[in-house]
């Protein structure tokens, strides 16, 4: 029992760290109508909301979180991707400091040789063109000469495949927590039928901006080979876990579809996975929200600017951000923008694929991709 408390007490130390380097704000950014403790939303939501999707329905649920479908790491897995049981009270600091490794022998998406049958890492950028215009002299998470790349988790031999999500690690912009987050979340859509892509994207001093266009080139990477990992070119999802999310959020708002690195880095000389579009069709938020570090958007304008896409929402009745989350979810009913939203009673800032709600996103996401 001592050690059972031991672990929660490391648990809870660690998480509020990280809570603390997530820029140590707790103030909130609510709608008027929105109270302390209150749900914008009833508990069971079934309507129809969008005249694009007619058939796509409005849906919410608050329950109780459970660790019964969390996944433990695969056997097949390679031990260099061991990430445990996958239950977040199990989680310690270490593991969220934990790098992925990193791609051999120089391979780029630009020309890999994509093997859907194990896991493979490519860089996403060729050397020496590098679109960018933060100068690095030092760092927190990565080498000072860090190149941003994606880690390929292909489905299960024999499952049938239903598309692909890419996935992207919080960490407040300092680390990317791989092994709590994306990871266990990977091993179980891989078991639902999805092909799934971890982006290690440009932390600060990189801006959210040069972080948005790793993940535009990763997306670009999976449509280019759509045919090779078996799915539709346009079945394709992105998912960001706390500051993850901030980042899938910057990319959905600024620089999908057909926005070129050179928007940002005229010096950038594109090459023909560019001329790829970046379109995704479904964006995951997990303990996050449209908006940047501790501050979630209540711009309507700006968010119906980013033409989003239908959006899931998870988060918990504990989360110091949780009135936040509840008003951008009530903002985004209001403009119309097709949500699910599942919200767990009691639990915290950070549970990467614990808690039971990724079956719950792979219906979803099916159910999105059936009627594009």
């Amino acid at each position: 029992m001592k050690q059972r408390k031991w672990k929660h007490g490391f648990r809870i130390a660690a998480l509020l760290l990280t809570l603390l380097v997530f820029s140590g704000c707790s103030n909130s950014t609510v709608s008027n109508n929105t109270q302390a403790g209150e749900s914008t939303v009833p508990s069971q939501i079934n309507r129809e909301t969008s005249a694009a999707s007619p058939a796509l329905q409005e849906e919410s649920e608050v329950r109780d979180g459970t660790h019964e479908d969390t996944l433990a790491t695969p056997s097949d897995f390679p031990a260099s991707y061991d990430y445990g049981s996958g239950r977040y009270t199990d989680w310690d600091y270490s593991g969220m400091r934990r790098r992925l490794p990193e791609p051999e022998g120089g391979e780029t998406v630009l020309h890999a040789v994509p093997d859907p049958a194990k896991i493979q890492a490519f860089y996403l950028w060729e050397k020496g063109n590098f679109p960018a215009r933060t100068e690095v002299t030092r760092t927190n998470f990565d080498p000072v000469g860090f190149r941003p790349y994606l880690t390929a988790i292909p489905v299960r031999a024999g499952t049938q495949i239903k598309g692909a999500v890419v996935l992207l690690a919080g960490g407040a912009f300092r680390v990317r927590a791989n092994y709590t987050d994306t990871l266990p979340t990977a091993a179980h859509l891989r078991e639902l039928g999805y092909q799934t892509f971890i982006v290690d994207y440009r932390l600060r001093p990189y801006t959210q901006e040069e972080g948005a266009l790793d993940v535009a080139r990763a997306v670009r990477f999976i449509r280019k080979n759509a045919g090779i990992y078996g799915i539709d070119p346009d079945d394709i999802a992105v998912m960001g876990y706390s500051a993850g999310g901030i980042q899938a959020g910057e990319f959905f708002l600024h620089y999908d579809e057909n926005v070129l690195p050179t928007a940002l880095d005229p010096y950038y000389i594109p090459d023909e996975l560019d001329e790829v579009s970046a379109h995704a069709s479904a964006c995951g938020m997990i303990y996050s929200f449209y908006g940047r570090l501790s501050v979630a958007s209540m711009d309507a304008e700006a968010l119906r600017e980013g033409d989003l896409p239908p959006t899931f929402y998870c988060y918990g009745t504990e989360d110091p951000f949780y009135r936040q989350f509840e008003a951008q979810y009530g903002l985004m009913q209001d403009m119309g923008i097709v949500t699910k939203r599942i919200v767990l009673q009691g639990w915290p800032h950070g549970f990467g694929g614990d808690g039971g709600w990724v079956e719950d996103y792979a219906r979803w996401l099916e159910q999105v991709f059936s009627l594009r």
